[in-house]
């Protein structure tokens, strides 16, 4: 027999909620584990190792359930077959146990129980299937709740931010809300709260859940209604109808210099600016962006007509290639700082792609001066620095953005006067530049 690990639930209170199934499988595996001591039926389960202690090492919470799977399944392998058992039912918000069953290096027995959710409709006196609810996590109330009104029950809600954040994603909350906490034990209390109070007014623990019957409007209705205006726009406005990727091009760059100028004005503004300055560049920089959001949700409203993405897609695309180029933050790969965290990124990214050099995802056709830029900070990346000059003092442009804007201003005149284009010369160089770190790369590369 291969590796195991039995998953059992602990049910949503005391030990007398305990399934048979449950309890046998006590009985039966000397090796056990809990997601959290801090549950009313732990002490049913006997001696286990507890993994309090990876929530308390302050990562992700996606990478504290990767390094709970990770000690499962090596104590697996070492004692083939261990037990874990987590709150309420393994089937129910359970994420631990997700990322156990899909693993793959272990079989995965789950031994279903009693959930808190039905406690929950029992003293909310509700038929959930009749009802039509929608369970989401607390955690991630903002995007598992978007576009809906509700009815919603909402589960880990386990601190005051958690709290905090639910109450700002609704944009139009009810008057009051309805708290559910430790249901099942003899301290249970089900109590109707402002919601403006929400973050305040309740003491939030890992056996709190919120019940919000209704919406006035979807949880993140504004984005969901902007991108319907866009595809309205598109069905209904001559201009929008004709136009097409290659035609909206210009359209981006324009908007993107434009959000540009913006920042540029607010970084300048923000130092020793008045209330009213900062305001005014603050709302300057929301408009702009605004622009830039409109042309990106056009050009996924054209790929939608054609079949191929839609905004959710770039959402959820733009998401999992985050998670996947941070796995100091949520696979619990240890860093040793920004430059370590930009080195990283640069090999998933040059693996995912299936590059050769790291200098194959720099557009040649940028403006020279980013294209210079961008070329150097990949080369960092290999090793490879370029040598500045000991006449070009360093000391003269610590002093910041404007030092150095003057010395590169004033290198271009120099240029001007000798007859050399600045933009071609530059643009020449860097060209060069990235040939010789390419090839020191490949060198490299066929040396190991």
């Amino acid at each position: 027999m291969g590796a195991r690990v039995v998953v059992v639930g602990m049910g949503p209170a005391g030990p007398e909620l305990l399934g048979v199934g449950a309890s046998a499988a006590v009985a039966a595996i000397p090796v056990r584990f809990v997601r959290t001591a801090r549950h009313p039926a732990v002490t049913a389960i006997g001696e286990a190792v507890a993994c309090d202690d990876l929530y308390d090492s302050g990562g992700s919470l996606e990478g504290v359930y990767a390094a709970i799977v990770e000690r499962l399944v090596a104590a697996a392998e070492a004692h083939g077959e261990v037990l874990y058992a987590v709150p309420g039912s393994p089937r129910v918000a359970e994420r631990s146990v997700e990322l156990l069953e899909a693993d793959g290096r272990v079989a995965v027995e789950v031994h279903p129980a009693l959930s808190f959710l039905d406690l929950a409709w029992d003293r909310l006196g509700i038929d959930p299937l009749a009802a039509g609810v929608r369970l989401v996590d607390g955690r991630r109330f903002a995007a598992e709740a978007a576009g809906e009104r509700g009815p919603l029950l909402v589960a880990q809600c386990d601190t005051a931010s958690v709290l905090s954040e639910v109450k700002l994603a609704v944009e139009s909350p009810p008057a009051t809300v309805v708290v559910l906490q430790r249901l099942g034990l003899p301290e249970e209390t089900v109590t109707e709260v402002e919601w403006a109070d929400l973050d305040r007014a309740v003491e939030a623990d890992h056996l709190t859940s919120l019940w919000i019957p209704e919406l006035a409007s979807p949880v993140g209705a504004e984005m969901i209604g902007f991108v319907e205006l866009v595809r309205t726009l598109r069905a209904s406005c001559p201009w929008d109808r004709e136009q097409t990727h290659a035609s909206l091009t210009r359209h981006l760059l324009e908007e993107t210099y434009e959000l540009l100028e913006a920042l540029g004005s607010l970084v300048v503004a923000e130092p020793a600016a008045d209330d009213a300055t900062l305001d005014a560049a603050y709302a300057h920089v929301e408009e702009e962006l605004g622009d830039v959001l409109f042309q990106v949700c056009f050009h996924a409203a054209l790929a939608a007509e054609a079949g191929r993405f839609d905004m959710a897609d770039v959402a959820r695309g733009i998401s999992e290639k985050l998670v996947r180029r941070h796995p100091h933050v949520f696979a619990g790969v240890e860093v040793t700082g920004t430059e370590q965290v930009v080195r990283n990124w640069e090999e998933i990214k040059q693996a995912e792609k299936g590059r050769a050099s790291v200098m194959d995802g720099v557009p040649a056709n940028l403006p020279s001066l980013l294209y210079a830029h961008k070329a150097q900070r990949k080369a960092v990346t290999l090793g490879i620095d370029v040598e500045v000059p000991p006449r070009l003092e360093l000391d003269d442009l610590a002093a910041g953005a404007d030092a150095v804007g003057s010395a590169l201003f004033a290198l271009v005149a120099a240029a001007r006067r000798v007859g050399v284009d600045p933009e071609t010369a530059l643009r020449v160089a860097t060209a060069r530049f990235v040939d010789e770190a390419v090839a020191a790369e490949v060198g490299r590369g066929s040396s190991g």
